[in-house]
This record gives structure tokens, C-alpha cells and sequence, in this order.
């Protein structure tokens, strides 16, 4: 698996910059930050959905939430769940599976300006307090995976996990990275790049706090372990450690 050569990234895909330059009112950036693209009645629909039914608890709650979310997303199938509080920016850039489960507290942000914005595909469970904001590049998580609570997924450059992927509590995906050695010695205003994107494959678990890289691929059946940093591609079915993780046998089966 080889890694790609960094790409620099455009500055319209870095959400500081479009705050800093925008030259509309505070309502219209706000309207565009939140629910991006859509009619009048839709952010009227989305406002009034954040407001009252988001915070509402109990079985009345999930009925309601799973009735009327429905026409933000760009599609949503059979069986979706969704819990308290859940943030979601750009729903018409999230592709919704069936029997998917998003619990309490979470981040949903499709805002992604390559691919699909945000993928759940069947079966997967968000559990609660997770991040997943696609900026730059897009997330897409297979079916059946799991994503612990309190993880947090970036992409800038593009994140992929296969069927089946079992991530810890605590982990963070970060696909995008700033030059520490640019022309400017405060490093955000120094260029963003990514070196292409994460993926993670089918059947892999990351163990709990895990880290993963930008550019990474991560090869089918690989374990990582707890609070491990992956900063290099791993290979099918092979166990990984440590800080910075480190090869430490193959799996048997």
C-alpha cells in the first residue's frame, strides 16, 4: 500500500477561512455553516426541528425524530434511530442506511465538498458523543461498523472503513495536516494539505484511544492497539502497538 504525495488543500475547504472572509449577514452564515444548500422552508423546517425536537427524551422523542428528520438527509432508510442533541450540519450530504443507530450527543457534519459528504451504510452504530465532520473530503463507514463513544473522525482528504469495523471509545481519525514548516510562524495560516485518504479495512478493531494519521491505509483483519499512533500503513491481519505503532505478529485463524 503505497502512500500518495501530499496535496495541498483549498482554502474555501478549511471552515476558519470561510468565517473569516464571509460578507454576508450573520443569519445567511449561519444559514450556510448549518444546513448548507436547501429552500427557505427547509432551514425554517431544520430551526424548528433543532430547537424542540432534538432535546426531546423518552420514546416520544426517538418516534419523532425518526419521522420528521427524514427530509434533511439526502436519503435515510428502514429502521434509523436516532438519539438526543445529535448536531447535524449539511444533512442533504448524509446518506443514511437502514437499521442505522446514532445515539445521544453526537456530531453529524456532511459538509464534505468531494464524494458523498457523509456515508452510514447499514447497521452501524454511532455511539454516543462521536464527531464525524467531513470538510474537505467525504466519510463513508461500511456496513455493520461500529464507532465508539467519544471518537472523533476528520477528513479533509477522504476517510473509508470497511464492513464490519470495530473502533474503541476514544479513538481519532484525523485525514489533513498544516505545514509546521511554512512561511508563517503561526501554524494555522501556514497551507493545510492531506496526503491522500484513511482507510481502514474490512474487519479491522481499533482499541481504545487508537490514533490514526492522515494517508494511512490500514489492511483487512488488523488489530491496533490501545493508544497506539499509526502513522504508516499496516498489513492484512497484523496486530500493531505503541507509540509510534509498531508491527507485532499476524493474527492466526
Amino acid at each position: 500500500m503505497d502512500q500518495q504525495q501530499p496535496q495541498n488543500l483549498r482554502q474555501d475547504q478549511i471552515i476558519r477561512h470561510k468565517l473569516e472572509t464571509a460578507r454576508r449577514s450573520p443569519l445567511a452564515a449561519y444559514r450556510d455553516m448549518s444546513l448548507g444548500e436547501g429552500s427557505l422552508w427547509l432551514f425554517i423546517w431544520y430551526e424548528l426541528l433543532m430547537m424542540l425536537i432534538s432535546p426531546l427524551g423518552g420514546g416520544l422523542g426517538y418516534l419523532l425524530r425518526k419521522k420528521l428528520y427524514r427530509p434533511l438527509f439526502k436519503s435515510v432508510g428502514k429502521g434509523f434511530i436516532i438519539g438526543r442533541n445529535v448536531v447535524i450540519r449539511h444533512p442533504g450530504n448524509i446518506i443514511i442506511g437502514d437499521n442505522v443507530t446514532i445515539d445521544d450527543n453526537c456530531v453529524l457534519e456532511g459538509r464534505g465538498q468531494t464524494g458523498d459528504g457523509l456515508v452510514l451504510e447499514d447497521e452501524v452504530l454511532i455511539n454516543r458523543n462521536v464527531m464525524l465532520l467531513a470538510k474537505g473530503g467525504s466519510i463513508h463507514i461500511g456496513r455493520r461498523s461500529s464507532v465508539g463513544s467519544n471518537s472523533v473522525v476528520v477528513s479533509t482528504g477522504g476517510v473509508e472503513l470497511g464492513e464490519a469495523v470495530l473502533m474503541a471509545g476514544g479513538c481519532s481519525i484525523s485525514a489533513g495536516a498544516y505545514e509546521v514548516d511554512g512561511a508563517q510562524p503561526i501554524i494555522m495560516d501556514n497551507k493545510a494539505y492531506t496526503k491522500g485518504p484513511i482507510r481502514i479495512g474490512t474487519g479491522t478493531w481499533l482499541g481504545t484511544a487508537a490514533v490514526v494519521l492522515d494517508g494511512v491505509n490500514i489492511g483487512s483483519g488488523a488489530v491496533v492497539g490501545a493508544g497506539a499512533v499509526v502513522n504508516k500503513d499496516v498489513e492484512d491481519d497484523m496486530i500493531v502497538v505503541g507509540l509510534p505503532a509498531r508491527p507485532v505478529r499476524a493474527r492466526k485463524y
